[in-house]
């Protein structure tokens, strides 16, 4: 009962924070012009200050695990070209090809999953979980840009990739936060304590501008699809990686950073990728919307699960 309960207060927040924004958006508080101003907010300003403000005020030397980074970076590369050979024997239309395989492999790591480990973690599990964003989001970025050109039949463009990956909001934070970590560079404690309280902001407001995203359009056309990468991404995928993990020993801090990697729902950007790049967007923005309220479920379940078993 005691994991019960734990579980309940991990994802309970979270489902109120969507339930909050979805109903915002059905009586026009919110229109779509101002979920997009939210989006550009959290993105730019409010999920990069408090993915700096977690890495700085994180011990680095305790936080920084190679080993836990070494893993996530291989297990998603795997993961990534098994997807890409097995997808197509399944889905035949490459417009439909690129979303599946990025909806699997991409996950909503920053947004779904940091909250999600502030709330099972201590202060430097949170920080080694912060560090694996500077990897791991700009993995996914390369990686998802590969494959919608692949299977819309263009050549890669490895300069704008370069591009966007190091002009990321997310990665560049991160670098800052481990620079500061790093040469134990020393911030007013009134400035530490601004940064912390409008990092607050980053994930609630995230959740509710998501949750004002959700839209049931055009899912009869897309059942085969939506089962594929959503029963793949929340249950699938992280069943393999995690029993992965813990068998080559990954527990506690490490294992709640690899579960909220590999059970997070499809990340929301791949929606916008997927517009601008020629590729099924209806089917992406269905892998963001369902993955997300179901993830409220299959998340409920892998930490019941792991706390059950004690290895969380």
């Amino acid at each position: 009962m005691e994991n019960f309960l734990l579980a309940l207060s991990v994802i309970f927040p979270i489902f109120v924070n969507l339930a909050l924004g979805y109903v915002m958006m059905r009586f026009k508080i919110l229109d779509d012009n101002s979920v997009k101003k939210i989006n550009a907010s959290v993105f730019k300003v409010f999920l990069p200050l408090l993915l700096f403000y977690n890495i700085y005020s994180t011990n680095i030397e305790s936080a920084l695990k190679p080993k836990l980074m070494l893993f996530a970076v291989l297990s998603i590369v795997i993961l990534f070209f098994v997807l890409l050979f097995v997808i197509p024997l399944i889905e035949k239309d490459n417009k439909k090809v690129g979303p599946i395989i990025q909806g699997i492999f991409r996950s909503n790591f920053v947004i779904f999953g940091i909250p999600v480990a502030t709330l099972l973690c201590t202060a430097d599990d949170i920080g080694a979980t912060s560090l694996l964003v500077a990897v791991v989001v700009p993995l996914f970025n390369v990686l998802a840009v590969f494959v919608m050109e692949f299977f819309r039949g263009e050549k890669v463009n490895f300069k704008n990739v370069l591009k966007g990956v190091i002009t990321n909001p997310l990665i560049i934070a991160s670098i800052l936060g481990l620079v500061f970590a790093f040469l134990n560079i020393k911030m007013p404690s009134i400035l530490v304590k601004s940064i912390s309280d409008v990092a607050k902001i980053a994930t609630p407001l995230a959740l509710i501008a998501l949750g004002a995203s959700f839209t049931f359009k055009s899912v009869k056309g897309y059942i085969k699809q939506i089962i594929i990468g959503v029963l793949g991404k929340l249950v699938i995928v992280p069943f393999i990686l995690l029993s992965v993990a813990v068998m080559l020993g990954f527990r506690n801090g490490d294992l709640v950073s690899l579960m909220v990697l590999y059970a997070s729902p499809a990340a929301v950007s791949s929606f916008v990728m997927a517009q601008q790049m020629d590729a099924d967007a209806l089917l992406a923005g269905h892998f963001v919307v369902l993955g997300s309220i179901f993830s409220i479920f299959t998340v409920f379940m892998w930490i019941l699960i792991l706390k059950t078993l004690m290895l969380i």
